[in-house]
C-alpha cells in the first residue's frame, strides 16, 4: 500500500495513478509478503448503451433533456391536470409517436451493440494451466492468464509478449481494427523468455510484471518484468510499447505466440478509445432553435391576446355569463387572477401546435437517410483500396454546403504519399543516375570550391548509414498488404513509414542491400558481392518532437557506429557547422523542387562512451514514471557532436486532378490553407504545382528566415505584421457590397507562416510591447487567398483552426487529413474529413466523413453538401409554414367563439396532422429533391456561393415563409367564412355547425400545403426542362451564339431574337415561333428562380 501511494505520488504529467502489478500465471514469487493481491476487472466489452433494466428510465431521461421534447411533456401535463378545450390526446399521441419512435432507433443500434459484445465475449481463447492448453470464452480471461494465440486470431486483450514460434522471439500483427493500418508491424518478445515457446516451457515461468495503469494511448506503454529463476538473483527487463499485443490486433504471419494479460476488458487500450467525440452542432440547428424562439413568442403573444381579449369580451355581464351558461358556485369563488393563469394556460395548450414536435424526428430521419447517398456513390469510390466514402456521423450533412475555409494536411492528402528515391548528395556532390560502381558517376551541385567526387569511403559510410538507420524489416515475397515484391528478389520490404522503404531502396540501387535482422544482427550485401554483419545494439526510434531516429551498431571490426538521419532543422545544430554549407545548398534546391529530404550524420563512439549511453538507456527504460521524458534527455545527450555525411531526396507525387480540385474550392468561395510538418521550400513547392498560389500571388512570409534569430526578433515580427496589416487592410479599398466571401479585389496575396513565429504570435512573451499580434494576424491572414503553414506541430494545427473558427462570423471550417497528426485539427474543425490513406486510418476514424483520395472532396462538397443544404432548408421553412398555416385560423376562431377556447379541429385532426398528413411528403422532398443536377453542381463552382453564409435560413426567407403561412392561413379562414355565410347549404336545410366549419378548413389547409411542396419540387424539374427546351430550340435555329450556359447571355439571346425578327429572317412556322417565345418564357423565369 504505502508503494502504490508513493507512486500516486510520483506521478508524471500522464496523471496515472500508480502501477499494477501482475503475477504471471498466477505463480507467486519468493518474497510476496509485501505483495497485496489487487483488484482487475475481468474481460467482458461492454460497448451497448442500457441493459433491459434500464432502458425505459434512461432513454426517457435523455430524450426528454431535448427542450422540445420537455415542453410538450410540459403541455400534456397542463392538458391532464387543467381543464383544457383539448383532449390530453392530441398533445400526447404526436409525442408519444416522437419518443418511441426514437426509443426503438435507439433500442435496435444498443441491440446491435450487445449482439456484437456477446460475439466477442463468448469467443473461444486458449489459456495455458498446469502446462495444458484450456479451452475458455474470452469474457473469462483474468489478469495474468498466460494465453496462446495462433495465426489470424484476434489478441482478446492486452498481453505482454513472451515467446512466439519465431527463434527470433518476434511476430508480426496488424492492427487495423485499431488505428486502420493494414501494414504489419513487428513485436519483440521479452529477452529472456524467447526460449518458453512450448505449453510445458512457458508454464515454468515465474515472473512479475510492473507496469503503468490503464490509459488510452495506442503507442505508449511503461513497465519492467522481473525474471525469478531458481538459483539466480532476479532478472528485470524494460517494457515498451513494442512488447505489447492489443487487443483487436490480428496475428500475422507467425504460427503462434504466448503472452501474459495485463489490461483486460474496458482496461483495453481499445476499449479506452470507445470514448465519443465531442459533439458537433450544425449552424442549421442553430437557425431551429431561433426560429422556435421566434414561434414560442407568437405563441405567447397570441395566448396573451386572446386571454386579455376574453376578459374585456367577459367585461358585460350578459358575455360573461348568459342566461343558458350560469357559473357555479365554485367557478365564481375562484380567485380571478388564478382564473386568468388558468385560461393563459388553455390558450397556450390550444395553440401549441404552432411549434411543430414532429420536426426533429423528420429532420433525423432525413439526415440519417440521406447520408447514404454519399456511401452509395460510386464516383467516390476508389479501385486501389476497393473502399468508397464514409459517413461517420450524419448529423452534418448540410455543413459540406457552407464552407468557408479549407483546411488540409500536405503529405498523403495533397500527395500520395508513395515514396520514391530521386537522389542523394555526399558531401555536397550529387548522385542522381543508377550507378553499376558506387563512383561511377557524381557532379558537384552548387558554389563548392572544389569540383569531383566524395571519397570512396564517404560514399561506402553514407550507404551503410542508409542500410542500417531505419526500423525495416524483411518479408517473403507472399500475400503481404499493400506491398509489391521487387522482380528480382524473393522477399519484400516491410515498414510503418514509406520514406523508410524509399532509402533503403535507393541504398540497393547503389550497390549496397539490406539482407534483413536476425538475432540482433543487421545484415547488408555491399558492392563488391560481400556480406557485412552489424550488431544492432539500440533503436533511438523517431518522434515527431525530435524529428530524427538513430541506431547504434558494432561492425564485424569491433567499431562502435551511431548513424543518424531526420529532418534537416534537427540535424545541422548537433553536427559540426563548417559540414553545413555544402550540403545545405543541395538540401534547398531539392526542397524548392518539392521533394522531401533527410540529412544523416554518423558519430564513432568509444567503448567508454557506449558503456555510459548503455547505462543511462537502461536505467531510463526501466523507469515507470516519467519514462519519455528521461528517455528523450539521454536520446538529445547521445545524438550530439555528430559528422554529417550527406542528405536524400525523395520525391511524393501529387494526388490526381489536385490542382483542379483547389480551383474548383477556390472558385466555390473557399479558402484552403495548408498546414503541414514539412520544410517550407517543399510546401511552398508544393503549393505552386496544385495552383493554391498563382504566378501572380505576391507571398508574405513571417518565417524564422525573415524575423531572424536576434534578441529583436518579436520586435521585428512586430514590424513585418504592422507593414503587412498596411498593405492588406489599410491601403486597399474595401470590397463593394460588403460581400462575406470577397477576398483582395486588385491583388492576390499569400501568406507563409513557420511554426516558431507562430509560437510567438500566440504565445507572446510577457515583457513584450505589443499584445494584440494574434488580431493583426488574424485579419492579415482572412485577407490572403491561401495560406502555407510549415514546420507545424500537431497541436499548432488545432490552434490555427480554433483561432479562424472563433472569428467575427463564425465562419465553417473544414480539416482534411490522413495521419495521426491530424486528428487534433479534424477534431476542432466543424466539419472533419478523413484521407483514407497510407498513414494510418486515425483520422478517418475521428472524422465525421471518410473519402479515398482528396479529389473526392470536390463532389462531396459541391454537389452533396450543396443539395442537403437546400433540401433541410427547404424542410425546415416549410414545417414553420405549414404549422403557422395550421394553427392561424384556430387563433382567428378565437373572435367569432367569444373568445371560449373553443377548438376549430376535431381532435383527431390536431393529432394527425404533423404526425402523417404532412410530414411524408416533405420527408421525400427533402430525400430526392434535386434542383440543379450533380454535373451542373460540380462543373460550376459558383453555384455553391449562391447559397453560402446560410442563405436560406437567413431572417428574410424566414419571414417570407412566414408571411406567406399567414397569408394563406387568412385566406382558409376567411374564404370558408364566407362560404358559409348562408348557413343552410343542404337541400334538405339542414344547418352546418362549427365542425363543418373546422373540417372544411383543415381539408383546404392540408391540400394546399400538401400541393405547395409539389409545386416546390415541380418548379425545379419546370425550370430545369425550360433551359433544355430553350437550348434545344436555339440549336434548331442555328444560332449558335444563342447557345450559351445560362445565365450569362440570357439578354444577348433576347436581343439576337429581335434582331432576326426586325430583317424577316422569321422561321416559316407561326407555331414555331410561338414556341421559341415560350421556351425562352420558361428559360427567364428558370434564370430567375436559379438567381
Amino acid at each position: 500500500m504505502l508503494r502504490r501511494s508513493l507512486s500516486r505520488l510520483c506521478a508524471g504529467e500522464e496523471k496515472r495513478v500508480g502501477t499494477r502489478t501482475v503475477l504471471v500465471g498466477h505463480r507467486p514469487v519468493a518474497d510476496t509478503e509485501a505483495y497485496v493481491a489487487q483488484k482487475f476487472c475481468d474481460n467482458r466489452i461492454v460497448s451497448s448503451k442500457y441493459t433491459l433494466w434500464n432502458f425505459l428510465p434512461k432513454n426517457l431521461f435523455e430524450q426528454f433533456r431535448r427542450i422540445a421534447n420537455f415542453y410538450f411533456l410540459i403541455i400534456f401535463l397542463v392538458q391532464v391536470i387543467v381543464d383544457t378545450p383539448t383532449s390530453p390526446v392530441t398533445s400526447g399521441l404526436p409525442l408519444f409517436f416522437v419518443i418511441t419512435v426514437t426509443a426503438i432507433k435507439q433500442g435496435y443500434e444498443d441491440w446491435l451493440r450487445h449482439r456484437a459484445d456477446n460475439e466477442v465475449n463468448k469467443s473461444n481463447v486458449f489459456v495455458v494451466e498446469n502446462a495444458k492448453q484450456v479451452r475458455k470464452e474470452s469474457e473469462k480471461i483474468k489478469v495474468g492468464d498466460i494465453v496462446e494465440v495462433k495465426a489470424d486470431e484476434t489478441f482478446p486483450c492486452d498481453l505482454i509478449f513472451l515467446a512466439s514460434s519465431s527463434t527470433d522471439g518476434t511476430c508480426y500483427v496488424t492492427t487495423a481494427s485499431l488505428d486502420g493500418e493494414s501494414n504489419f508491424k513487428t513485436h519483440y518478445a521479452v529477452r529472456d523468455t524467447t526460449v518458453l515457446c512450448t505449453d510445458e516451457a512457458i508454464d515454468t515461468l515465474t515472473a512479475t510484471i510492473e507496469c503503468e495503469q490503464p490509459q488510452p494511448d495506442l503507442y505508449k506503454f511503461v513497465g519492467r518484468i522481473i525474471i525469478y529463476g531458481s538459483n539466480q538473483e532476479p532478472v528485470a527487463r524494460s517494457l515498451g510499447p513494442e512488447n505489447l499485443l492489443l487487443k483487436g490486433a490480428t496475428l500475422k504471419n507467425t504460427k503462434k505466440i504466448y503472452g501474459v494479460a495485463v489490461y483486460t476488458g474496458m482496461e483495453t487500450k481499445m476499449a479506452l478509445n470507445y470514448q465519443g467525440k465531442s459533439q458537433k452542432r450544425s449552424a442549421v440547428e442553430k437557425s431551429i432553435n431561433a426560429f422556435l424562439i421566434v414561434y414560442l413568442c407568437i405563441l405567447l403573444g397570441k395566448a396573451t391576446v386572446c386571454t386579455t381579449l376574453k376578459y374585456v369580451w367577459q367585461s358585460n355581464p350578459f358575455n360573461d355569463e348568459p342566461w343558458y351558461n350560469e357559473k357555479t358556485k365554485k367557478e365564481r369563488d375562484t380567485f380571478k387572477v388564478l382564473r386568468m393563469f388558468t385560461d393563459f394556460l388553455s390558450f397556450m395548450v390550444l395553440f401549441n401546435f404552432i411549434i411543430p414536435v414532429s420536426m426533429y424526428v423528420t429532420v433525423e430521419m432525413q439526415k440519417f437517410l440521406g447520408s447514404f447517398f454519399i456511401s452509395w456513390d460510386k464516383e467516390m469510390y476508389d479501385e486501389e483500396i476497393q473502399e468508397g466514402a464514409l459517413v461517420n456521423t450524419s448529423d452534418l450533412n448540410e455543413e459540406l454546403g457552407q464552407v468557408e475555409y479549407v483546411f488540409t494536411d500536405k503529405t498523403g492528402t495533397l500527395t500520395e504519399n508513395s515514396m520514391e528515391f530521386i537522389e542523394c548528395c555526399i558531401d555536397g556532390h550529387k548522385y542522381k543516375d543508377c550507378m553499376a560502381e558506387v563512383d561511377g558517376f557524381s557532379q558537384p551541385d552548387g558554389p563548392l570550391k572544389y569540383y569531383g567526387k566524395a571519397e570512396k569511403s564517404r560514399e561506402e559510410l553514407f550507404l551503410r548509414a542508409l542500410c542500417l538507420c531505419h526500423t525495416v524489416q524483411i518479408k517473403e515475397a507472399d500475400q503481404v498488404d499493400g506491398l509489391v515484391a521487387h522482380p528480382e528478389r524473393k522477399y519484400t520490404y516491410i515498414s510503418s513509414s514509406p520514406d523508410e522503404i524509399a532509402l533503403v531502396k535507393g541504398a540497393e540501387k547503389y550497390g549496397f542491400t539490406f539482407l534483413g535482422l536476425e538475432n540482433n544482427f543487421m545484415k547488408i550485401r555491399n558492392q563488391k558481392n560481400e556480406t557485412e554483419m552489424y550488431q544492432l545494439l539500440h533503436v533511438l526510434n523517431f518522434d515527431p518532437v525530435r524529428r530524427r531516429m538513430s541506431v547504434i551498431v558494432r561492425s564485424s571490426t569491433g567499431k562502435l557506429l551511431l548513424f543518424c538521419k531526420g529532418a534537416d532543422s534537427s540535424i545541422f545544430p548537433r553536427v559540426q557547422q563548417e559540414e553545413i554549407q555544402q550540403t545545405k545548398v543541395h538540401v534547398d534546391r531539392n526542397a524548392m523542387d518539392g521533394y522531401r529530404t533527410l540529412c544523416v550524420a554518423f558519430k564513432e563512439l568509444t567503448e567508454k562512451e557506449y558503456d555510459k549511453i548503455d547505462r543511462q538507456l537502461n536505467e531510463a527504460k526501466m523507469a515507470l514514471q516519467d519514462r519519455e521524458e528521461k528517455m528523450a534527455k539521454v536520446f538529445d545527450d547521445t545524438e550530439a557532436d555528430m559528422h554529417l555525411i550527406g542528405a536524400t531526396a525523395v520525391e511524393d507525387r501529387l494526388q490526381e486532378q489536385l490542382a483542379e480540385t483547389i480551383e474548383a474550392l477556390h472558385a466555390a468561395g473557399m479558402k484552403v490553407w495548408v498546414l503541414t510538418g514539412d520544410k517550407m521550400e517543399t510546401a511552398k513547392s508544393t503549393c505552386y504545382a496544385c495552383r493554391l498560389f498563382q504566378t501572380s500571388t505576391e507571398l508574405l512570409e513571417l518565417t524564422a528566415r525573415t524575423v531572424g534569430e536576434s534578441d529583436r526578433k518579436e520586435d521585428r515580427l512586430h514590424e513585418l505584421l504592422l507593414e503587412y496589416h498596411k498593405k492588406l487592410i489599410q491601403d486597399l479599398p474595401k470590397a463593394r457590397g460588403g460581400l462575406k466571401r470577397s477576398w483582395t479585389l486588385t491583388q492576390e496575396y499569400g501568406l507563409i507562416i513557420d511554426g516558431s513565429t507562430l509560437s510567438l504570435i500566440l504565445n507572446p512573451s510577457q515583457d513584450c510591447g505589443s499584445s494584440n499580434y494574434k488580431s493583426i494576424f488574424l485579419q492579415i491572414c482572412l485577407k490572403c487567398t491561401a495560406v502555407l503553414c510549415c514546420r507545424m506541430a500537431p497541436l499548432q494545427k488545432a490552434q490555427i483552426v480554433r483561432m479562424v473558427k472563433n472569428t467575427k462570423g463564425s465562419p465553417i471550417t473544414l480539416s482534411i487529413g490522413d495521419g495521426a497528426n491530424d486528428v487534433s485539427m479534424i477534431l476542432e474543425a466543424h466539419v472533419g474529413i478523413g484521407i483514407k490513406g497510407k498513414e494510418g486510418r486515425q483520422a478517418s476514424r475521428n472524422s465525421d466523413y471518410a473519402v479515398p483520395k482528396f479529389k473526392h472532396l470536390r463532389k462531396l462538397l459541391l454537389a452533396h453538401g450543396h443539395l442537403y443544404y437546400v433540401r433541410i432548408a427547404h424542410l425546415v421553412q416549410y414545417f414553420f409554414y405549414k404549422n403557422l398555416c395550421f394553427i392561424l385560423p384556430q387563433f382567428l376562431y378565437q373572435f367569432f367563439c367569444g373568445f371560449s377556447q373553443q377548438p376549430l379541429y376535431d381532435a383527431a385532426y390536431l393529432t394527425m396532422y404533423n404526425i402523417c398528413f404532412t410530414s411524408l411528403p416533405i420527408l421525400a422532398y427533402s430525400l430526392l429533391e434535386q434542383h440543379i443536377s450533380i454535373d451542373t453542381l460540380t462543373s460550376d463552382p459558383q453555384l455553391y456561393m449562391k447559397v453560402s453564409d446560410n442563405a436560406m435560413l437567413q431572417w428574410r426567407p424566414f419571414l417570407y415563409w412566414t408571411f406567406l403561412g399567414a397569408f394563406e392561413g387568412l385566406v382558409f379562414f376567411f374564404g370558408v367564412y364566407f362560404l358559409f355565410q348562408n348557413s343552410s347549404l343542404e337541400d334538405n336545410g339542414k344547418v352546418f355547425g362549427n365542425w363543418t366549419f373546422g373540417t372544411i378548413v383543415f381539408t383546404v389547409l392540408v391540400f394546399t400545403v400538401t400541393l405547395k411542396a409539389f409545386l416546390e419540387a415541380a418548379k425545379n424539374v419546370f425550370c430545369i426542362c425550360s433551359y433544355a427546351d430553350f437550348c434545344f430550340h436555339m440549336a434548331g435555329n442555328n444560332s449558335p451564339d444563342l447557345y450559351q450556359p445560362f445565365p450569362r447571355n440570357s439578354s444577348n439571346s433576347f436581343k439576337k431574337y429581335k434582331r432576326e425578327k426586325s430583317s424577316g429572317n422569321e422561321a416559316p412556322s407561326f407555331l414555331r415561333n410561338i414556341h421559341y417565345l415560350h421556351a425562352f418564357s420558361n428559360f427567364q423565369q428558370s434564370q430567375l428562380f436559379l438567381e
